[in-house]
């Protein structure tokens, strides 16, 4: 009889996977940093590969990884610490993850994204619509010196990790406060991560509100493995609202530390692609009776989204031509991953002042200037708790965050907001006429407080009747 000192289910079969994950997130946050946010190595191993922590790979001095500034890509990784992954920028995407092994002359196949319209010279063009700011007279009840408070309340580190990068309040449509750390500008972008999924939903609702999608009717999935027989496939029953709403009842890949293993970060970081996984998901659950918040079920959205266009360029043009650039989203980037899919659930890149134009756009209820770009009808429903959320204080809504119940005696009931990863808040507060930027890189599971945030920035503006 054979026996061991480690039982089978201590031993990790996925260990060669999840380091092929974690080269390719820091190939991916080094080929970004320089890249696409034009930040130096430095800077990026002190800020944004702290994410990882002791698993980075070398420091800014050397490691294993190698930079091609020519081709603009990074590789990370080979021996002992696993496959190689390489990380390539592409115009109008940002960086994408190659698959292991794949040579340079890949590279040339790689999506792009070049502007229909000729990019305007933003310095030129007075805020909102550009980043000239105008030195607006702030309505007299707000506090200038609240203001500053609330800043550094949010630039005081509460916990270890916590890392803000920048803050910015928009009252009345203007610029009321802007502060960066240094090393940040207005032009800095960063990852959004699953702020990103609040843009996809607006993406989303335009092609519900021009008749190319249905928000009650089932996903236009093949669903694998293909079942023979109409309707013999129960996962047939899945809608557009359950998948916004994070209640397909799909298994949870990502859950349980299995992200890096079989879950999103194969897409993410390991340039697998999603395409196919998200379609072979059991079903576990009857959709909509369940809430669990996972990326697969927003790239599924994505998914049914990419049906609704004929063509590969009028998919990928879509964002920029009918949200992005009408907004003045200039230096916003959503990526994909190596196949041409946007992963909308967390790739995409922005800065401060986008993030408050996009915010600007929910607050106006849609509505940029006359030009009613969103219906009102879609913004209801991003806003409106799914009852699956109840548990939780009904904090859900349409790939976007409500104020929990927990919190709604301290700050405004129907704020809403965006939120990612290590610290992205875009908050919209109706009542105080209102947007709240926060952008981080938080680090060792640091978890910002983003409504006490808002109760201190609030505190600047103490009558709501006089704010509008």
């Amino acid at each position: 009889m054979c026996s061991t000192s480690v039982a089978a289910k201590d031993f990790d079969y996925f260990e060669t996977t999840r380091k092929t994950v974690r080269n390719g997130m820091q190939s991916m946050f080094i080929c970004n940093g320089l890249f696409t946010s034009q930040r130096s190595l430095s800077q990026i191993f002190e800020q944004e590969l702290a994410y990882l922590g002791n698993r980075r790979l070398g420091d800014a001095k050397k490691g294993n990884y190698r930079i091609d500034s020519q081709t603009q890509s990074v590789e990370v990784g080979g021996g002992h610490d696993g496959p190689a992954v390489t990380a390539v920028f592409r115009s109008g995407i940002g960086c994408l993850a190659m698959a292991p092994g794949m040579a340079p002359e890949n590279f040339a196949q790689l999506p792009k994204v070049e502007p229909t319209i000729p990019i305007e010279d933003t310095e030129q063009l007075p805020w909102p619509h550009g980043d000239l700011i105008e030195q607006n007279s702030p309505h007299n009840s707000v506090s200038q010196t609240s203001l500053t408070a609330a800043a550094d309340w949010a630039f005081t580190a509460h916990a270890e990790g916590e890392d803000t990068t920048s803050l910015l309040v928009v009252h009345r449509g203007n610029i009321v406060y802007e502060r960066y750390a240094p090393g940040f500008n207005y032009r800095t972008r960063t990852r959004t991560w699953s702020a990103a999924k609040s843009i996809e939903a607006a993406l989303i609702g335009l092609r519900v509100d021009s008749g190319h999608m249905e928000l009650d009717s089932p996903l236009p999935i093949v669903w694998l493995p293909e079942q023979s027989g109409a309707g013999s496939d129960p996962r047939s029953s899945i809608t557009l609202r359950h998948a916004l709403n994070m209640t397909t009842g799909l298994y949870p890949v990502d859950n349980n530390n299995m992200a890096a293993a079989v879950g999103s970060g194969l897409a993410y970081w390991a340039g697998s692609g999603y395409e196919n996984q998200v379609r072979q998901r059991g079903l576990i659950r009857d959709p909509g009776s369940h809430w669990d918040y996972e990326n697969y079920d927003s790239l599924l959205a994505v998914s049914a989204f990419k049906t609704t266009f004929e063509t590969e360029y009028a998919y990928l043009q879509f964002p920029y031509v009918e949200l992005l650039q009408k907004i003045g989203m200039r230096s916003t980037l959503l990526g994909t991953d190596r196949f041409g899919d946007f992963i909308l659930s967390s790739q995409a890149f922005s800065n401060a002042r986008d993030l408050a134009r996009f915010g600007l756009l929910f607050l106006n209820k849609g509505n940029w200037f006359g030009d009613q770009l969103i219906s009102e009808d879609w913004i209801d429903f991003i806003k409106t708790p799914t009852p699956a959320s109840a548990f939780r204080g009904n904090d859900y809504g349409g790939h976007w965050w409500l104020v929990p119940d927990a919190r709604k005696q301290e700050v405004p009931a129907e704020a809403f907001s965006a939120a990612g990863s290590r610290g992205q808040y875009v908050t919209v507060v109706p009542s105080h006429d209102v947007v709240i930027v926060r952008r981080g890189l938080d680090y060792n599971g640091a978890a910002f407080d983003q409504w006490s945030l808002v109760r201190e920035v609030l505190k600047a503006f103490p009558n709501p009747s006089d704010s509008r």
